[in-house]
């Protein structure tokens, strides 16, 4: 694989920690949609105040993992792009290996979170959310006004 090569598919990677980035940035309207927030999805599954009391709970208490991971990650991304330019294909295929290490880590934190939020709801809760889930991303986020 050519440095280029290399090159082209971490910018086609960059789009998707833009997840995560939503995640782990620090400003509320940056964080996402807190869907255990949402008076939709609380009515559409029955979520107690407990429940999005711990979801929430669980996502602040993951932040400083996610948002410590996040910068590692566009340090050895930042890292990787300077190679790019100067270094020879052993070098720059060393830091791929240090950027993907980076992101597989991003990655297992924010599955664990997710796991953990998951385990709040009831089964019943689960298989709502994951209609609800699909529907959102058919038709944009509830609320927003836009289309996906």
């Amino acid at each position: 694989m050519t440095v280029s090569a290399i090159s082209g598919r971490f910018a086609a990677i960059g789009t998707g920690v833009l997840v995560v980035v939503v995640l782990a940035a620090p400003p509320v309207s940056a964080q996402g949609f807190k869907w255990w927030q949402s008076d939709m999805f609380k009515r559409e599954l029955g979520l107690t105040s407990e429940q999005s009391a711990k979801i929430e709970s669980i996502f602040q208490a993951n932040l400083p993992v996610l948002r410590k991971e996040k910068e590692s990650l566009d340090r050895s991304q930042a890292d990787f792009n300077q190679m790019v330019e100067a270094s020879d294909d052993a070098q720059v295929m060393a830091q791929v290996g240090v950027v993907e290490a980076a992101r597989s880590e991003l990655n297992k934190s924010r599955t664990m979170m997710l796991l953990r939020m998951r385990r709040v709801l009831t089964p019943d809760q689960r298989v709502k959310f994951v209609m609800l889930q699909q529907q959102t991303r058919n038709h944009g986020r509830p609320g927003d006004g836009h289309q996906r």
